[in-house]
């Protein structure tokens, strides 16, 4: 969600600015604007729409700053335009945000109360008009404070003050802010690859800190006020992770990255020589009553795949919720239990709402994050890191696999500790998760059969997804994938329920995908397949070469993956139905990497 950079340099900031949004795009956005301090006065550009709109502003206005703020907005409060782009202004203050602030509404009305008036709709407009009226008594830090502890929500926030050339201040809560440490120059970032491009020695601030940044320091403050130091810590270089080489998209490159990401992730987990887990935490799995995972979108999807792994395997209970309903329900708790965060940035609203709830529950917590500096990470008693590198496309795909071969890890550990297997049995499951990185790129080959259905399905108006068991989940991952970048309506259901409502929904102009690899669901998926043709339905079999030898004739598209142990067969599945949806949305010439109303990091409720 939201991108932030902030440049406090010795050379004109607009090119860097713009080429720091351009690495933020990622995160989705709608419009996208800069400001900058010329002469001692704030000036600022805004455009709604692609940066591209924002450059044509540039072309025919530039901004000669040395000084300034960047933002690209996904749109809470107030639809995408002009007027609601950030930077967002109030008489001395020009400011941009991430994050909503809950109780803008009653702040505002009493703004006006004061006759001060509004140009835009959105929130983050009264923390400038707050923070505007607090300077008229106060020095930018203190007016700063003053303004924060009148905010209830979450925000990070870059800001810039007419008169003062050579000062960006930045706060958060609830939404992450990096400093970069330069020489002689500054930075304010959303994370660490908006800064990449400038400085690799990054400090992350803590929850509740404001920051001041000048040419040369950041003086760093709690929540109370107090002066601190975070730690400054060097972070790869990140530029040459985000380039899409020789794909077309982010999102294909990041499908072909999977064998090398799992295999990163693997490695992390198991060691190879001894075939034995090894998984990070002080946690006494024998002792454990029960597993709580709370996630959102595909990162709860993951959080399936792990509860049919470690149920089977560890014979250990395992609840998955959706976090953003998990804490207004008020579930029963207990501190014998296990809570496990699952986040691709560390930094989802609602999994970090529902991590905190259940910390005040006394639960052990842990969390399955590709960032490990996140706020999740920093907050949880054990991380465990999912190690796939950066990935753009907004549509989850490489961190998806790599959240799956975590819990995999993760349920052969607990099976082990919890002497539901024996030494001879945690060394079999190693070797055939160490098999998955080969098996994913074999199935990567699938890539021009796949290409080939999609011409087809990007004509249909509705798509279903069926499995029995681990490929449940599969089939909603994969209706997920089609509904976010082609906009086809697509659903997945468990194909035992297909009887019992979803049939209904079943024509000779709605292509049924069936995952079905030859294991102990195949006979139950091979004889809802037969229900499905039966009523004239177009079936798109996807399989491996045990169940195409089986499968029932009849079948519009038999797709084969490689032979695997029911183990990592979600893994090497995976490709096949992330293909479909990439090509599908090729086909209809969607925007695959920034599909429409999307953000790859949600970082407010």
């Amino acid at each position: 969600m939201c991108g932030i950079i902030g440049i406090v340099g010795t050379t004109p900031v607009q090119s860097r600015l713009i080429d720091s949004l351009k690495r933020l795009e990622y995160r989705g956005y709608d419009s996208a604007g800069i400001a900058g301090v010329v002469d001692g006065h704030v000036e600022r550009r805004r455009a709604k729409g692609k940066i591209r709109a924002l450059e044509e502003v540039l072309a025919a206005d530039p901004l000669n700053a040395t000084v300034g703020i960047g933002h690209t907005r996904w749109a809470t409060h107030g639809g995408p335009s002009t007027r609601n782009a950030h930077p967002q202004t109030a008489g001395r203050v020009t400011l941009v945000h991430n994050g909503i602030i809950e109780n803008y509404a009653e702040l505002r009305e009493a703004l006006k109360k004061q006759g001060r008036t509004f140009e835009s709709e959105t929130d983050t407009e009264v923390i400038a008009q707050l923070l505007d009226a607090e300077l008229k008594t106060r020095p930018p830090l203190d007016a700063l404070k003053a303004t924060l502890d009148q905010l209830t929500g979450a925000y990070a926030l870059a800001v810039l003050i007419d008169g003062e050339d050579e000062l960006i201040m930045g706060a958060r809560r609830g939404s992450p802010l990096v400093v970069g440490y330069g020489e002689g120059e500054m930075f304010l970032g959303s994370d660490a690859l908006a800064v990449g491009p400038f400085t690799n020695r990054i400090a992350y601030l803590d929850e509740g800190d404001y920051v001041a940044i000048d040419h040369h320091t950041a003086r760093i403050f709690d929540e109370t006020g107090q002066p601190v130091e975070r730690p400054v810590t060097t972070v790869p270089a990140s530029a040459a992770l985000v380039e899409k080489g020789n794909y077309r998209h982010f999102m294909e490159k990041e499908i072909h990255d999977q064998p090398e990401g799992c295999q990163h992730t693997i490695a992390a987990y198991v060691d190879p020589l001894t075939d034995h887990t090894s998984v990070a935490g002080d946690i006494d799995w024998a002792k454990l009553e029960r597993v709580q995972i709370v996630a959102c979108g595909t990162s709860y999807i993951a959080g399936l795949m792990g509860k049919y792994l470690i149920e089977r395997l560890a014979d250990l209970p395992v609840d998955v919720e959706i976090a953003s309903e998990f804490r207004y329900r008020q579930p029963a708790l207990r501190p014998g239990s296990l809570a496990v965060a699952m986040s691709q940035s560390g930094e989802t609203a609602d999994t970090l709402a529902a991590l905190r709830y259940c910390q005040a529950k006394g639960m052990l917590t842990a969390a399955v994050v590709n960032a490990q500096e996140s706020t999740m990470a920093r907050e949880v008693d054990v991380v465990w890191p999912i190690h796939c590198g950066p990935e753009i496309g907004v549509a989850s795909t490489k961190a998806f696999t790599a959240q799956v071969c975590v819990l995999t890890a993760v349920a052969i550990a607990a099976a082990r500790a919890r002497g539901r297997i024996d030494e001879a049995e945690e060394q079999r499951l190693v070797k055939v998760l160490l098999e998955a990185p080969r098996l994913v790129a074999e199935s990567i080959k699938l890539e021009d059969a796949v290409k080939g259905i999609a011409q087809e399905v990007s004509k249909a108006r509705d798509v279903l997804f069926l499995g029995r068991g681990p490929m449940y989940p599969l089939a909603l991952e994969g209706a997920l994938k089609l509904k976010e970048i082609s906009y086809i309506h697509a659903e997945g259901y468990a194909a035992g329920e297909l009887k019992h409502g979803p049939i209904a929904l079943v024509d000779e102009d709605t292509p049924i995908v069936i995952l079905a690899p030859f294991d102990s669901y195949f006979e139950k998926s091979a004889s809802n397949m037969q229900e499905v043709m039966a009523r004239g339905g177009q079936v798109i079999f996807i399989t491996d070469p045990e169940g195409e030898k089986h499968a029932p004739a009849g079948a519009r598209v038999v797709v084969t993956a490689p032979k695997s142990d029911p183990l990592i067969s979600p893994l090497v599945l995976a490709a096949p139905v992330q293909l479909l949806a990439y090509y599908v949305a090729v086909q209809k010439g969607a925007d695959v990497d920034q599909p429409r109303n999307l953000a790859k990091s949600v970082t407010v409720e």
